[in-house]
């Protein structure tokens, strides 16, 4: 197989049609060869069989051939997301961002959005900015009017003395014995 045909558009639905076929072919001769060995089990009894025990045999092989039925049919589904998928993202993707880009400058254009007056107005408020943060040109010292700096709050000396502050080591700290009565116990 040549990577180079797969990978155009037309080489990818060939290979996709390929396995998608292939997958569904399969699909239905595994689904006829589980009704065939599901038909043959049921009527072939084995020495010690009870009544019944060959049909639920043979559905138990049988339903294991009924899934590999179903997961091909599953791989040929996703065969064929591969290329609807291989189509939206890397076909048709360069013209896609070109027509959005299109009607982005379409949309600029009609509100009058011009890219280059808003990046010149965002270079001059920069060296702007930079120029009187470094001080490279001075600004004379302006005073706002209406904002006024804070008034320093006096904070009066504490009014009062928690108790046991003043004399904290003059006063033993109080037995517990002193609290309840030694006798009752």
């Amino acid at each position: 197989m040549d990577i180079e045909a797969l990978m155009t558009q037309q080489g990818m639905r060939g290979w996709t049609d390929e396995q998608r076929d292939t997958f569904v072919n399969d699909a239905s001769q595994v689904r006829q060869l589980a009704q065939i060995i599901q038909a043959r089990l049921a009527n072939s009894q084995i020495e010690g069989d009870r009544a019944g025990s060959a049909g639920r045999r043979a559905r138990k092989v049988s339903k294991k051939l009924a899934k590999v039925a179903r997961l091909l049919e599953k791989a040929a589904a996703e065969t064929e997301a591969l290329n609807a998928v291989y189509l939206r993202e890397v076909v048709e993707l360069p013209d896609r961002r070109s027509k959005e880009l299109e009607r982005k400058e379409q949309r600029r254009q009609r509100l009058g959005i011009a890219v280059s007056s808003v990046q010149h107005r965002v270079a001059n408020s920069l060296v702007n900015t930079t120029n009187t943060l470094s001080g490279a040109h001075p600004q004379p010292n302006v005073q706002v009017t209406g904002v006024q700096p804070p008034v320093p709050q006096y904070v009066p000396a504490q009014p009062f003395q928690f108790p046991g502050q003043a004399n904290a080591m003059a006063q033993p700290l109080p037995d517990i014995g002193d609290f309840f009565d030694q006798e009752a116990m």
